[in-house]
């Protein structure tokens, strides 16, 4: 007769199962893995914060610096840690006219165009590949394999776009770098994990290529498809070489290029030098303002898409 008090031996399926979560939030703990202890978990967050201080302090630094008048840098003597008078006459000058904002224009219709451009090329040269029935499947793809191991070099390619007649106009900034072919395998092994019974059933239907492109794979590819357009609009926007060996024309340079001329060879923007000549602007505020511009939109953009990377990268990765 069992009492109230008798404890029931645990079953086999009881034992099996993963624990209880640890913590509000925490995901269930496999019942072989030990519980963290106090010293391994303060050692953990001890880690953490001296890894965030080495990334935020610099950056902290930079902003400040960028926002300080000419007063309180130079009574610094150069970057300011703790802000003081803080002013923004330096992000309105690089804004109100110049060669800056010229700069940052460029930058940004490179960057969308490019983005824009480079992703149509990936996808569709992707969904091509991943069909494995198509017109040429193996020959292109050992062909896109060999560009990695292999490439003309860098006179080859400045005569290919000497050629094309396309130095100094803004299809030099794009086309040499328009396509990686790491992004195109990645969306390939992305697209051939998709269930082909999905895809049969659309032709049974009657729907093609296109159809089925624009309306099964890419809502169903929407992670992979995100990561990939950063990295393309990341290095759109970071992007420096091409420029400075296919433009010669001031005008027509991006941001990062601007940044290199003022920040390494201390080379003043053009509209700014009355400024800093009459002593309203500090040349390293300019400086640390031009960086932050160049750094805010990577800043800005990559939490939003932070949460997509383990699904697009890794299932793109693997799957296939």
């Amino acid at each position: 007769m069992t009492t109230v008090l008798d404890k029931p031996e645990p079953s086999s399926a009881a034992a099996d199962s993963p624990r209880e979560p640890s913590g509000w939030g925490a995901p269930p703990r496999p019942v072989w893995e030990e519980e963290p202890s106090k010293a391994g978990l303060a050692g953990k967050g001890l880690v953490l914060s001296l890894a965030c201080f080495a990334i935020l302090f610099p950056l902290w630094i930079v902003i400040v610096t960028s926002l300080s008048s000419k007063k309180t840098i130079d009574a610094e003597g150069g970057l300011v840690v703790i802000p003081k008078d803080i002013t923004f006459i330096a992000y309105q000058e690089l804004l109100g006219g110049g060669q800056v904002q010229k700069a940052a224009l460029v930058s940004i219709g490179v960057t969308l165009v490019g983005t824009l451009f480079s992703m149509t090329v990936s996808v569709l040269c992707a969904y091509g590949l991943s069909r494995t029935g198509s017109l040429g499947h193996r020959w292109i793809l050992m062909t896109l394999l060999a560009t990695l191991f292999f490439g003309a070099g860098l006179i080859p390619t400045y005569l290919l776009v000497q050629a094309l007649g396309l130095t100094d106009t803004y299809a030099a900034l794009i086309l040499p770098s328009a396509v990686s072919v790491f992004n195109i395998l990645v969306l390939r092994s992305f697209f051939m994990g998709i269930s082909p019974e999905l895809i049969d059933s659309a032709r049974i239907d009657g729907a093609g290529d296109w159809r089925i492109l624009w309306k099964i794979v890419m809502p169903l590819s929407r992670a992979v498809l995100a990561v990939i357009a950063l990295f393309y609009a990341v290095g759109y926007w970071s992007a420096w070489f091409n420029a400075s060996i296919y433009l010669t024309d001031q005008d027509m340079m991006p941001l990062q290029n601007v940044m290199i001329q003022l920040v390494q060879k201390q080379e003043r923007p053009v509209g700014l030098s009355a400024q800093i000549n009459t002593g309203q602007l500090s040349p390293l505020a300019i400086q640390m303002a031009v960086m932050v511009m160049a750094l805010l939109p990577v800043a800005v953009l990559s939490p939003f898409v932070q949460k997509h990377f383990k699904k697009g990268m890794l299932t793109g990765a693997v799957k296939g």
